[in-house]
């Protein structure tokens, strides 16, 4: 999430400020070698394709040479420029000659967008401050008669569905693309759900794989159709949606409407857009998905691994891997990357605590013989809950559902501990997340043999004493049974 905000903010910098590469005269300059490199080559391959290219003979060659303009020559060196400053690495390349260049009309109409979405948040909230922002900045631009930069202009109408897919179709026709379209439908299904994740983590929410996928499927075949090109769930524009307040299926659908709605009838009018309001929006949705919870929590997370006179707590150092590698690098191997290390951490701290308790065995979910004793007065009322393993990335996802495992006529949960020998932070947060939700049904918890580990974990974030007092703590499970019974006769 961290990366996702850098990665919108630093790509933005640069329409906030109104630099554009391409259009730098002096920038564009130092590209026209490599253009003319560029375009000699492509005429090398159209001739190889042609079957006119003779090593002995570049007479051909030469002539398509000579008609080389100057301007063909500044249009490949304006392409070779954005692309050099595309991306975030791009961006930092150039920011120094966009800050010696800058648009003071297209940073203020920036600044504006960025003052009014979080100005008016504190009058309210019912109508999206990006819309309003959105409207007045764009409106201010266009009755002033401003000369800004406006967005790319917007396609008009609906292309035409191309029946020869059908008619002309033949099994030779699509066997070279298998490979690439398996391609394509793994990194779309990769980067959909990737995207499904983080709008989980914002809406506290849980998606459905199959039908997302599925979905996306049919999306793509219909696409195809009309000559569009495959796609996939798109990261930033789902935080853009739920920021300002779509957390429903029908926000999704409604968007897509919208765009059909502007696409046919008001495309003129959204094409007036400054580009500047439009990279002040995003900057807010950059500062707004960054993952400050997480980011507060380093200094107190344990310095668990040790390289060289240095001690680093392995959950940031996967952490910052993982933020250097999605801001600078690519955002889908940067996760899977992450994973792998996460994994590897987290066997050999498995394989570590399993060394040191190698005499104990996995439990049923039945209940455990000292629970046998268990006053049958309290069982309506007290909620027993096993937590037999590490609490970690792999295991929240069936945790975060406890609160639903609870009977309604519960008023108390007993959880024991002494299975769960480990804690990640994913863990940390499920648990925190968890007992929030019991606290907020007025639903109290005991924790009973609460092991070395999970609890410095709790106690470095506050869960114990802010949720659970050390009162609430228990060292054998006869304890916590003596405590409710001692409770509920000073209730009576």
């Amino acid at each position: 999430m961290t990366a996702i905000g850098l990665i919108i903010i630093l790509t933005q910098i640069l329409p906030s400020v109104g630099y554009y590469p391409k259009e730098d005269t002096e920038y564009v300059q130092h590209f026209k070698p490599q253009a003319e490199e560029v375009i000699l080559q492509n005429i090398l391959e159209e001739e190889a394709g042609e079957g006119i290219l003779v090593l002995e003979n570049f007479e051909e060659t030469l002539s398509r040479g000579k008609q080389i303009t100057a301007e063909q020559v500044l249009v490949e060196s304006e392409t070779l420029a954005a692309k050099d400053a595309s991306g975030t690495i791009g961006a930092l390349k150039v920011l120094p000659r966009a800050l010696q260049n800058i648009n003071w009309l297209e940073l203020v109409l920036a600044l504006g967008t960025i003052l009014i979405i979080y100005g008016f948040k504190r009058i309210t909230k019912t109508i999206p401050s990006t819309l309003v922002a959105l409207v007045i900045m764009s409106g201010i631009a266009v009755a002033f008669g401003l000369e800004y930069r406006t967005i790319e202009a917007i396609p008009t109408g609906i292309p035409k569905i191309n029946f020869e897919i059908f008619s002309g179709f033949s099994l030779g026709s699509i066997t070279p693309y298998i490979f690439t379209a398996l391609t394509l439908s793994l990194l779309g299904a990769i980067d959909s759900l990737l995207t499904s994740v983080v709008a989980d983590n914002m809406t506290k929410t849980k998606h459905k794989p199959n039908k997302e996928l599925v979905g996306q499927g049919v999306g793509n075949s219909i696409a195809a159709l009309f000559g569009g090109i495959p796609g996939a769930g798109a990261t930033i524009r789902t935080v853009v949606n739920i920021n300002a307040g779509g957390k429903t299926k029908l926000s999704g659908m409604i968007a897509g409407v919208m765009l059909l709605i502007i696409m046919l009838l008001f495309a003129d009018v959204a094409s007036k857009i400054p580009a500047a309001v439009l990279a002040g929006i995003l900057i807010t949705v950059g500062i707004g998905v960054m993952d400050y919870k997480g980011l507060k929590a380093i200094p107190s997370l344990p310095r668990d691994i040790k390289l060289g006179p240095l001690r680093l707590s392995s959950e940031v150092l996967i952490m910052l891997i993982v933020l250097g590698l999605s801001t600078f690098w690519d955002l889908i191997y940067a996760v899977g990357i992450g994973l792998i290390i996460a994994s590897l951490m987290f066997m050999k701290k498995i394989g570590d605590l399993t060394a040191e308790r190698s005499n104990v065995k996995l439990l049923k979910e039945e209940s455990w013989s000292d629970e046998i004793i268990f006053p049958k007065e309290l069982k309506k009322k007290v909620f027993i809950k096993h937590i037999k393993g590490p609490l970690f990335f792999g295991s929240t996802s069936e945790f975060q559902q406890l609160s639903l495992q609870i009977p309604s006529t519960a008023k108390l949960v007993i959880m024991r501990l002494g299975r769960m020998q480990y804690m990640d932070q994913s863990g940390l947060y499920a648990m925190e997340d968890m007992l929030q939700e019991l606290k907020k049904n007025g639903v109290e918890v005991l924790f009973v043999n609460l092991l070395k580990q999970p609890r410095y974990m709790m106690e470095r974030i506050d869960i114990i004493p802010d949720f659970i007092p050390k009162n609430r703590i228990f060292t054998s499970f006869e304890d916590s049974i003596s405590w409710i019974k001692k409770s509920m006769k000073e209730n009576r």
